[in-house]
């Protein structure tokens, strides 16, 4: 048996001040606040979710913003640069968007494609391809408009402290398909058309340390429950430690680490984010898993209240 993810389902990332987390992926980069939660291990810490209009998977990146915490090292066995697709012809008003907010940023070329390259206030590196593959954002705030918006994500750059094996695991388990090599990135593409672009970087640059600015976990797409299920003994069959299933109310999860340090997760597509709430109104409102609603009065003191404004 053989498998194939159609590519990334979401990327979790671990952030300071929930506050400053909004005003950048809402206000600045124009994404969609998609899911107001709790982190289910650490319920007295937010889980935000940010993604396109309706939060489909391969948009969604989510945070779990620790206000104070240490500082983290970007580096072996995380994954490094999250990239963004953005529309043919969009670059420009990105790149005087950054400007405006005063966000240094960098201009590279990689597989014959142009990018932009910076952080986010809490360091977290961020980078912006065009492409035309991929669904109009309809969500607009600001003078973010569909003709420009982030369709999702363009893919990611992965760091392993053993490129080779996780080059393995990405052709031989996960089924994305090596489509290049550039000085000392291999570029792997999967089936979607969003999310499916995967660089991973040949030459070890030195264990990172997890912590506010580094990427907690990359997750890939199952079509379903039963899907999944087929992943996770496909995963165990090939020597991995696969955990069970996690009910993360809006997909069901399972984790396990690649042999470059990298944790994966693989991610159900449903049920997604407009079952506990509408899709018009996802994001407004503080939304609790039934096993903490009867702590919510509690949790809602012990947070830090956070707005979605536009910053235009």
């Amino acid at each position: 048996m053989t498998k194939e993810t159609m590519g990334i389902h979401h990327i979790t990332a671990i952030v300071g001040h929930p506050q400053e987390n909004v005003d950048f992926y809402a206000g600045v980069l124009g994404l969609r606040l998609v899911k107001q939660t709790v982190n289910f291990d650490d319920p007295g810490t937010y889980h935000l979710y940010f993604g396109d209009k309706s939060g489909k998977p391969g948009t969604i990146i989510t945070f779990f913003p620790w206000a104070g915490a240490r500082q983290g090292v970007i580096g072996d066995g995380q994954v490094g640069v999250t990239s963004y697709v953005v529309p043919k012809g969009a670059m420009s008003f990105w790149e005087e968007r950054l400007q405006s907010f005063q966000i240094p940023y960098t201009k590279m070329e990689r597989f014959g494609e142009k990018y932009l390259q910076f952080d986010d206030p809490h360091r977290l590196h961020l980078e912006i391809v065009e492409r035309d593959e991929g669904e109009l954002n309809t969500w607009s705030i600001g003078k973010i408009t569909a003709e420009v918006a982030i369709k999702g994500f363009g893919g990611a750059t992965l760091l392993s402290t053993a490129p080779t094996q996780t080059a393995d695991t990405l052709e031989n388990v996960m089924g994305l398909k090596q489509v290049g090599i550039e000085k000392d990135m291999m570029r792997f593409r999967s089936s979607a058309d969003i999310g499916n672009i995967i660089d991973l970087k040949l030459s070890p640059i030195g264990r990172g340390q997890m912590g506010v600015g580094t990427v907690h976990h990359i997750a890939w797409r199952a079509i379903d429950d039963e899907d999944q299920l087929s992943w996770q003994s496909y995963i165990s069959e090939k020597g991995y430690s696969v955990t069970p299933v996690q009910d993360r109310n809006y997909f069901n999860a399972i984790y396990f680490r690649e042999h470059g340090e990298i944790l994966f997760e693989i991610a159900t597509d449903p049920p997604g984010f407009a079952h506990d709430e509408s899709e018009e109104t996802m994001g407004e409102n503080l939304m609790l898993p039934e096993q903490y609603e009867k702590y919510r009065e509690q949790l809602e003191r012990r947070l830090i209240p956070i707005t979605v404004r536009s910053l235009d």
